[in-house]
C-alpha cells in the first residue's frame, strides 16, 4: 500500500521540528485521556478495555498520537503502515458490530480531547498562540483523514461479509430447491452458517429476464428465483420492475420442503404469461391454479384438444370460430340463449340455429359431464 499525503501531513510538517521532541513526553497521558474521553461519551465504546477491542481502541489512540507528533516539521514522514492500521481498524469496528458513525463520533470525540490536553501542554510549555492554532487545524484535518481511512476499511469489510454471505444463502437456496431433497441436517447447517432463520413457510418467485432481485433479509436469492417468506414484501421491493410486460411470477406458500414444487410452477406461470396465455406483469399462481393445472401436460392438451374438437375439422375457418365461440359461451352461460346472444352480439335465433348445428357435430357429448369438460378445457386452451 503505497503512503498517502494529506492536507494533516502538510500542517503538521509546517509545525516547529522541535515541537514534536517537546510533546512526547505527554503522549502517555495524553492516549489515557483520550481513551477515557471515548468510553465516557461514545456509548458504543463504554466497556472493558480487553481482548481485541481494547488492543484496537488503545492501540489506535497511540499510533495515531505518535503518527502526529512524528510528522511535526517531518515532510518526508511515512503515512503507510499508518494507512494500514486505520483500515484495520475500520474492519474491525464492522466485525464487531459498531456502526461507522459511532466510529467517526469516537474519531472526533478523540480529537477534541486530544486538544484540549495539548493545548493545556503548550501554555505550560510557553509555546506562540499562532502555533498553537496550527496544531488546533492539523489535528482537526488529520482526524478526517483518518475518518475517511477508517470508514474505507469499514466498507471494504462490509463488501467481503455481504459477498460470504451472498454466498452462503445462495448454497442454502440450493439445498432447499435440490432433487432429489437434501437432508433436513444439511439444510439447519447451512442456514446457521448464512445467519439465515428458516422460516416454516415460503413462497417461490419467478422472475422473467432482466429483472432484478430483492436485496431483503428474509429473501434468498440465485439467478432468476426468490426464496420469500413474506412474497408480497418481495414483490413491493420489485416495484420498481415492473414497467414491463410481465416481471415474475409468485408461486404458491407452500412448506419449505415443497419449495421445489412452487418454482416449478411460478416457472410455468412465467412462460404462459410471456405467450399470452396469462396476464402480468404480477402473475400470482393462486390466482391461476385451473389454467396452470391444464397446461401441465402440452403435448396431453394438444391431444385432448384434437380429439375433442375434431367433429369441427372439416367447417370452414369461420364456421369454426363461430361454433366454437358460440359452444364457449353456452358452457359458461349453462345453455341461456338471450345471454348467450348478448355475449356474442347477436339475435337469440342466430344461437338457436348455431347451437343446431353444433348438436349435430358433437351429438351426446355435449350432455355427458366428462366430455363437455374436455370440450371446454379443449375450447379454453384453443
Amino acid at each position: 500500500m503505497t503512503a498517502v499525503r494529506t492536507d494533516a501531513n502538510q500542517l503538521w510538517a509546517r509545525l516547529p521540528s522541535h515541537l514534536g521532541a517537546r510533546f512526547r513526553p505527554y503522549a502517555g497521558r495524553l492516549a489515557r485521556e483520550v481513551v477515557h474521553e471515548i468510553q465516557r461519551s461514545v456509548p458504543a465504546y463504554a466497556r472493558p478495555l480487553r481482548g481485541k477491542f481494547g488492543q484496537v481502541l488503545v492501540g489506535g489512540v497511540e499510533r495515531a498520537i505518535v503518527h502526529c507528533f512524528d510528522s511535526v516539521g517531518n515532510p518526508q514522514v511515512s503515512s503507510q503502515e499508518w494507512t494500514a492500521w486505520f483500515r484495520y481498524v475500520g474492519r474491525v469496528e464492522f466485525t464487531e458490530g459498531r456502526t461507522t458513525e459511532s466510529m467517526q463520533t469516537a474519531v472526533r470525540v478523540g480529537a477534541r480531547a486530544a486538544w484540549r490536553n495539548l493545548s493545556k501542554a503548550g501554555r505550560e510549555l510557553g509555546i506562540p498562540p499562532e502555533v498553537l492554532l496550527l496544531t488546533a487545524e492539523a489535528i482537526f484535518a488529520y482526524v478526517d483523514e483518518l475518518c475517511r481511512v477508517a470508514v474505507e476499511g469499514y466498507a471494504d469489510a462490509q463488501r467481503r461479509a455481504e459477498a460470504g454471505g451472498g454466498r452462503q444463502r445462495a448454497e442454502l437456496l440450493r439445498l432447499i430447491l435440490a432433487d432429489p431433497p437434501s437432508p433436513t441436517e444439511s439444510i439447519e447447517a447451512q442456514a446457521m452458517a448464512a445467519d439465515w432463520p428458516l422460516p416454516a413457510q415460503a413462497a417461490m418467485i419467478a422472475l422473467a429476464e432482466d429483472t432484478p432481485a430483492p436485496h431483503a433479509p428474509d429473501c434468498l436469492t440465485d439467478g432468476g428465483c426468490v426464496l420469500a417468506a413474506d412474497p408480497d414484501r418481495a414483490v413491493r421491493l420489485l416495484g420498481r420492475s415492473l414497467a414491463r410486460p410481465l416481471a415474475l411470477a409468485v408461486g404458491p406458500t407452500v412448506p419449505l420442503s415443497q419449495a421445489r414444487q412452487s418454482l416449478k410452477l411460478a416457472r410455468r406461470a412465467v412462460a404462459l404469461a410471456k405467450r399470452g396465455v396469462i396476464d402480468g406483469p404480477i402473475v400470482r399462481c393462486d390466482d391461476h391454479l385451473l389454467t396452470l393445472l391444464c397446461h401441465a401436460d402440452e403435448f396431453l392438451l394438444d391431444e385432448l384438444g384434437r380429439r375433442s374438437l375434431a367433429p369441427f375439422d372439416d367447417l370452414t375457418a369461420k364456421q369454426r370460430e363461430r361454433l366454437k365461440a358460440t359452444l364457449l359461451a353456452w358452457l359458461d352461460t349453462r345453455g341461456g340463449v338471450n345471454d348467450i346472444a348478448a355475449r356474442l352480439s347477436v339475435h337469440p335465433q342466430t344461437v338457436r340455429y348455431r347451437m343446431h348445428q353444433i348438436d349435430q357435430l358433437v351429438g351426446d357429448r355435449i350432455h355427458d359431464p366428462v366430455r363437455r369438460l374436455e370440450l371446454e378445457i379443449a375450447l379454453r386452451h384453443r
